[in-house]
């Protein structure tokens, strides 16, 4: 049935008249109380969606809609995702849309998978009232966001305008800020880079006719003289097994997904970013394909029909092999993880059996599948042995990997590797020649830039945020020009934003802030916390950092103001500015901060390069700008310095 754009549904159930609306998302949305755009704003009102953002005006229908079919309707019940964002949905909807009096006789449905059995299981079992501490948690969550985003952001922008004009508007968070920060800092860590060289060891013997690769005992030589040494005692020279241990190793299967794991081995085997992975892994929840995903747990609980979901898996060509295998036994176990969610069970199949999948709902699908049966499966084994050479003096390892049983990692396959490395029986005594040898030289590395995966992880560790919002979190600060690329990059406005804030008001980027923040609103889920006590907490402690924001509003505004117009202002060098970049210099430095740190870089890695190589220290600047991870700033001071030499 439609009520013009919107469609409902009409039926029958137990003798009742049912009607099922849903709800498009949040219908409703915080906005300030009275106008002005100026900070710090404190009071706060729910309206609807569209009075916040124009571009959200489909909302008015089905608030329209909901407004009129609850007429005459004497019972209510949420039947909204069994979380904070879905409880919250449905509240506002009965506060607002329908009125007060609804909620006294509205009723909580409880489900994770979209499933026939399940949702009569849940109408049948439903909670007497709303899930109100939930329901709490989601509120103040919004609210406390509401604030730190408001202001914050009206703070940089005023901060930008008033100095420069720009009326670029820019944003930072409760959540943002630390993700940026962390950005930021491998930045900083990449940029200030001075590699540092090595030399590795590659040996080959023959061993009944087949090449075997040998490692030194040492991964790196960290002096050129120590690897010529060592080649010329071991070039040429037999060596001897001195001992062959062997040992089996026992890999357990993984457990079932929750959400960020997910993310993760999508990201890792597909490189489907973690929005994305969300995205079709709620399209196969809808589909009725798999469980809820918005879960943190790595359970299956007791009650869950796996017998169930396996039969119907057999039925599927893709999965039955496995599936049937497993079906066979007595007794099904799941490996269990250690991160439990009291709303929801890890991510499952429901053994529905998918039509016409895109090609990432497809593949995602067929990663949970494969994960829920290895959980199953029985542990793998391997047999590792090592066989010590000794040549002239100097010890030499042969290694052997061969799988004995390969138990879960056939139903995971192609998503994990077994790889074997077969070594001829060998014993002690033998003598074995060295066939090939030769030392390269190498440079360390800085670390890895952050992709999309591995900063979801980073705020993982550090509790940060939601199952549910980190994804988006990394999306807005790409949206907002703070990063860039999937090899991720902090642009220069990220980096202004971030440093500049790390001098003036470092608690906007702190992870403790944040941290302890999340788990206030823990705390208010369980009945812990009063969100009162939370609100209050968050004005309190934004009162001096916006205080301090409008006491050092221009200095703030023009340490920003030149990446927000995208380019160095025209001006005549100064004599307090850095001599590479016309930044503020940093104390009685000639550099700014950056490049004062690449020039700290530069001269703490020389004297490990005097003892590798025996270098001058303009031979050392000369050979460190040739190398391709050596850090951006690094270069500049380099260029800088060999300029004026």
């Amino acid at each position: 049935m439609r009520n013009g754009r919107v469609q409902y549904y009409a039926a029958k159930r137990g003798g009742s008249g049912l009607l099922v609306v849903s709800a498009l998302g949040h219908l409703y949305s915080l906005t300030q109380v009275g106008g002005g755009w100026t900070y710090p704003v404190y009071e706060m009102k729910w309206v609807p969606a569209s009075q916040v953002n124009r571009a959200n005006k489909r909302v008015n229908a089905y608030i329209e809609t909901i407004s009129a079919l609850s007429k005459g309707v004497d019972r209510f019940v949420s039947a909204c995702d069994y979380d904070q964002e879905g409880s919250l949905i449905a509240y506002n909807v009965l506060r607002y849309a329908v009125g007060d009096h609804s909620l006294a006789n509205s009723r909580r449905m409880l489900y994770s998978t979209l499933t026939r059995r399940d949702l009569a299981d849940s109408w049948e079992n439903m909670e007497p009232t709303l899930d109100y501490p939930v329901i709490a948690a989601g509120k103040t969550r919004h609210e406390v966001d509401w604030l730190f985003g408001i202001n914050l952001s009206r703070a940089l922008t005023l901060a930008v305008r008033k100095t420069s004009g720009a009326k670029k508007t820019l944003s930072i968070g409760r959540v943002q800020g630390p993700t940026l920060s962390f950005v930021k800092e491998r930045e900083a860590v990449i940029r200030g880079y001075v590699p540092v060289p090595y030399w590795r060891v590659y040996v080959e013997t023959i061993v009944a006719g087949e090449t075997i690769p040998m490692e030194y005992e040492k991964k790196r030589l960290e002096r050129e003289v120590e690897a010529r040494e060592l080649a010329s005692e071991c070039r040429g020279r037999d060596g001897k097994v001195v001992d062959v241990g062997k040992r089996s190793e026992r890999l357990l299967p993984p457990p079932p997904f929750n959400l960020g794991d997910l993310q993760r081995e999508a990201y890792r085997v597909f490189k489907v970013s973690p929005t994305g992975t969300l995205r079709a892994a709620e399209k196969l929840y809808l589909g009725t394909y798999i469980s809820y995903p918005r879960t943190s747990s790595q359970r299956l609980p007791p009650t869950l029909d796996i017998r169930g979901i396996l039969e119907q898996l057999s039925e599927q060509r893709a999965y039955s092999k496995h599936a049937e295998e497993l079906l066979k036994r007595k007794s099904l176990r799941p490996r269990q993880g250690n991160k439990n969610d009291p709303a929801h069970p890890a991510i499952h199949p429901t053994g529905a059996k998918p039509r016409r999948l895109k090609e990432d709902e497809a593949n995602i699908y067929d990663l949970i599948v494969k994960r829920f049966l290895s959980c199953l499966g029985r542990p793998a084994v391997k047999e590792k042995i090592d066989a010590e050479v000794d040549v002239n003096g100097h010890s030499f390892y042969m290694r052997g990997v061969k799988t004995t049983k390969k138990g879960w990692l056939d139903a995971y396959a192609p998503y994990v590797e077994d790889k074997e490395m077969l070594l001829p029986e060998i014993e002690p005594g033998v003598v074995v020649p060295v066939t090939k040898f030769s030392t390269r030289r190498g440079y360390t590395r800085p670390p890895k830039r952050y992709n999309p995966s591995s900063l979801l992880r980073q705020m993982e560790s550090h509790e940060i945020g939601t199952k549910a919002t980190r994804a988006n979190i990394i999306d807005t600060l790409y949206r907002r020009g703070y990063l860039t690329g999937k090899r991720i990059t902090a642009t220069d406005l990220g980096l202004r934003i971030a440093e500049t804030l790390e001098g003036y008001c470092p608690s906007i980027l702190s992870v403790e802030t944040t941290r302890e923040l999340e788990a206030s609103l823990d705390e208010i889920q369980v009945g812990e916390k009063s969100p009162e006590e939370v609100v209050e907490g968050v004005k309190e402690a934004l009162t001096p950092i916006l205080a301090q924001f409008k006491e050092s509003e221009g200095e703030i505004g023009a340490a920003i103001a030149e990446a927000v117009a995208e380019g160095p202002a025209e001006e005549e060098p100064c004599l307090t500015d850095c001599r590479v970049c016309g930044r503020e210099r940093s104390g009685d430095s000639v550099y700014c901060e950056r490049h004062q740190a690449a020039y700290g870089s530069l001269e703490e890695s020389y004297p490990r390069w005097r003892r590798a190589l025996g270098l001058s220290w303009k031979e050392y600047l000369g050979k460190v700008n040739k190398i391709s991870g050596t850090g951006m700033w690094v270069k500049e001071v380099i260029n800088d310095i060999l300029s004026g030499s």
